[in-house]
């Protein structure tokens, strides 16, 4: 048997980190399994749809390198469809649908309900004040199928609902919690096809995993309730059950549904922070699952190796930032210089540090800083902050430490000396940098941090920081000149 496994969002909007960790679980299983991943498109809720949000979720799952075998796919910016088991957008399956439910009918699995928003609404209330299950009360199950489709050519609103046994025990296995029993009677005759036409996702997903051949059905536990009743459709059809995984939910710090009321929660929020797609991935995957080895930084291909529904919890994974910042200041360590610092760039200049036209002729000085940021930040965005210590005029002290340190007595003197030797260098580099201070310990006798610190704290208001010579490197004598005198002038006097 070739594993079959999908992932089928809504296309509401942005994708939610969730829905990446879901997509992510479906990939890595069939990665280590040598089976197939789809994307399917789940439309059928024209409320809900927003325009470009499908162009969004490609572009999102291409940038984490979450790459799927069949469905629509992006190239060029366009969104084009590959694959043998199509369409994969649900809208565009409507015959597919009516067919199906014309089976049901037949069969008596499913029926014709008339019933108004009026007298449901009104039933929902009597329910809540009896203190019962809240649920359709199978008024229309007893409408002969002649009669019900007779109602239905003179234009009479309906939906078609499932025809659920009364009572019945449904027990199954779920590859993350194991044996799950449940029962019939709590839960009501769910509506397969809606007033509209369109079908809900209980039925759509039993009819499109049953014909893509869709092997493992792994989703989010919030999908648990509604499994007895697409088992039922299961047997209904006659079709042989897939296996499923209901995945733990996301949760925030304080145990609860992570949402965007508490912060960043879409795959887009991280992308434009500029954390780099493969720490959020791996960050993400250990959201709810652990490798038997309990090795935290891996590649995807070690993720795939190491994947296994046995490792993922039952209960809910903590989304720590903390954490997910430490993986990616791990990451960022570890990158490419070039890569990051063409990454890095698009920030300066919406920090207005650097122009549009100046790019090119910066790209190496702003090299020489990405490479001292890379130590020190936990993703790109905070490049700008960090580069303000080499884009400001004048030198503002960080705290009285800083000032006491540029009140001894040896520092106005060291920092002439300082301001002699950048005056007559013929470059200044990081290998001058290292070489300025032997020759002022040399001809002063000034060393250690009585030496370093106040060079430090003039050049940047602080005493500690990225290596010195290369902040000297980075400033340049024009404006290590500057800052000298400004220090001196301002603080020195």
């Amino acid at each position: 048997m070739t594993v079959r496994v999908r992932f089928a969002p809504s296309p509401t909007g942005y994708v939610h980190i969730g829905s990446l960790r879901t997509a992510l679980y479906n990939y890595l299983f069939a990665r280590r399994n040598n089976g197939k991943y789809i994307i399917r498109i789940e439309d059928t809720d024209r409320t809900r749809y927003v325009e470009g949000s499908i162009e969004n979720l490609l572009s999102s799952m291409e940038w984490a390198k979450i790459i799927h075998d069949e469905g629509p796919m992006l190239e060029d910016g366009k969104v084009v469809v590959k694959g043998e088991y199509g369409p994969y957008t649900q809208s565009e399956r409507l015959g597919i649908y009516k067919e199906h439910i014309e089976k049901l009918l037949e069969s008596g699995h499913a029926y014709y309900c008339f019933c108004s928003k009026e007298r449901l609404d009104k039933i929902r209330e009597e329910q809540k004040e009896k203190g019962e299950m809240l649920g359709y009360d199978g008024h229309c199950r007893s409408i002969p199928l002649d009669e019900a489709k007779k109602r239905v050519q003179n234009g009479e609103p309906h939906v078609i609902r499932l025809k659920l046994p009364k009572d019945r025990e449904i027990i199954f296995h779920d590859l993350v919690r194991g044996t799950v029993t449940m029962n019939t009677k709590d839960s009501d005759d769910q509506v397969l096809i809606k007033s509209d036409g369109f079908p809900t996702y209980h039925f759509a997903v039993v009819v499109d995993d049953y014909l893509m051949g869709i092997t493992h059905m792994v989703r989010g536990e919030e999908w648990l309730p509604s499994t007895p009743k697409q088992i039922i459709l299961y047997e209904a059809f006659g079709w042989e059950l897939p296996k499923f995984a209901h995945l733990p939910n996301i949760l925030n710090k304080e145990k609860k549904k992570l949402s965007k009321r508490q912060g960043d929660v879409a795959v887009e929020d991280f992308r434009k922070k500029g954390y780099l797609p493969e720490a959020l991935v791996n960050y993400i995957a250990l959201v709810g699952w652990s490798p038997e080895d309990n090795k935290e930084i891996m590649t995807m291909d070690e993720m795939i190796e190491r994947f296994s529904f046995d490792r993922v919890s039952k209960s809910g994974g903590v989304f720590d930032v903390d954490k997910l910042n430490w993986v990616s200041a791990h990451y960022i360590k570890e990158a490419d210089i070039d890569r990051l610092t063409e990454l890095c760039i698009p920030y300066l200049v919406e920090a207005n540090m650097i122009a549009e036209d100046e790019v090119e002729s910066k790209y190496e000085w702003v090299k020489m800083i990405v490479e001292t940021a890379k130590e020190r930040i936990s993703y790109l965005s905070e490049i700008s902050e960090y580069a303000k210590q080499f884009f400001i005029q004048k030198v503002i002290l960080e705290n009285n430490d800083v000032k006491e340190m540029l009140k001894l007595e040896h520092v106005p003197s060291l920092l002439n000396t300082f301001k002699d030797k950048i005056m007559d260098a013929e470059v200044i580099d990081a290998v001058f940098g290292k070489k300025v201070f032997k020759m002022i310990q040399k001809e002063t006798g000034i060393k250690g941090k009585n030496l370093y610190m106040p060079i430090r704290a003039a050049l940047t208001g602080q005493l500690h920081g990225p290596d010195i010579d290369k902040v000297i490197a980075i400033l340049g004598r024009e404006n290590i000149i500057k800052r000298i005198e400004y220090v001196k002038e301002n603080y020195l006097g």
